[in-house]
């Protein structure tokens, strides 16, 4: 058997490594979201600026499981967005 037959890798091994590696990525942005979710809420109580809503949570898990239904640009927005306010705040 040629040395390419021999090396071949099957389609679902592929697709399950594509799969896992995703995953992986997703849950790291998810992990970074919620991390740094929590620390813009953090911010929020100790400068007292009142922001509220789901955003603004202090609950890890739902920003997780929120990240999980969007996409990375959504999750930069709504980052920057918080970081907005923060900076608003900040400067009254």
């Amino acid at each position: 058997m040629p040395l390419a037959d021999r090396c071949r890798v099957p389609a679902f091994a592929v697709f399950a490594i594509a799969t896992a590696m995703t995953a992986a990525h997703a849950e790291s942005n998810c992990d970074w979201y919620a991390k740094t979710a929590l620390k813009q809420q953090q911010q929020n109580q100790d400068n007292k600026c009142g922001f509220s809503g789901p955003a603004w949570s202090t609950d890890h898990q739902a920003h997780i499981t929120w990240c999980a239904t969007a996409g990375f640009d959504l999750l930069k927005l709504e980052t920057q967005k918080r970081d907005q306010q923060l900076t608003a705040c900040r400067t009254k």
